[in-house]
């Protein structure tokens, strides 16, 4: 595995630019995001229960010559569909209308809809994404689950015991095994973890 030093030194030398955080737990293919914004929506997109994988700019839309490839292929159970950040340089006029002839509605997202909070959440566990929780830890933490519906993050933490606990949390919320509220405040002690239900 690549230091983030060496990630970054490779980076320039290739003139790529890196964007945190690094790690994904969705992405289907190499990851190639055009700027922050896109790098943000990702995050949120990795943290959407109803999310089953998105690549990123992995369709090629043509029109007279020109080709264009949007910021993301989104998968949903139910359908997929396109996603686009909105920037100063707008994306050629055509390429909704491409989208759709494809058979992949078009979505755009400005980043100033974007939800701070969730954001702020997101990025913090995908700090987290390349672990995985031991299986005792996880078995432990979903059995207490089961037996008292939900618990704080600073109750669920005292439960792990081969894995770093936060690091054992974050994983298992990132993997859909727990959930927890991203959208009212910031993670803290006293979040609610449950165990999800599909």
């Amino acid at each position: 595995m690549m230091s983030i030093a060496s990630l970054r030194s490779a980076a320039q030398s290739n003139s790529v630019q890196i964007f945190y955080p690094l790690s994904t737990v969705r992405c289907a293919g190499p990851v190639l995001f055009r700027d922050q914004l896109a790098r943000d929506i990702a995050c949120l997109l990795d943290i959407d229960d109803d999310i089953l994988s998105w690549s990123c700019r992995s369709l090629s839309l043509s029109h007279g010559g020109q080709i264009y490839k949007p910021d993301f292929l989104v998968k949903r159970a139910d359908l997929s569909f396109v996603v686009d950040g909105i920037r100063e340089e707008a994306a050629p006029e055509w390429v909704r209308e491409k989208a759709i002839a494809a058979g992949y509605p078009y979505e755009l997202i400005d980043a100033s809809v974007l939800p701070s909070v969730r954001l702020k959440n997101a990025k913090d566990l995908l700090r987290y994404a390349r672990y995985e929780a031991a299986l005792s830890d996880r078995v432990r933490l979903l059995a207490a689950l089961d037996e008292f519906t939900s618990m704080t993050v600073s109750e669920a933490l005292i439960v792990f015991r081969e894995t770093k606990p936060m690091a054992g949390l974050a994983s298992m919320v990132l993997q859909r095994f727990v959930t927890m509220d991203l959208d009212e405040r910031l993670i803290g002690p006293e979040t609610i973890v449950r165990r999800k239900r599909d």
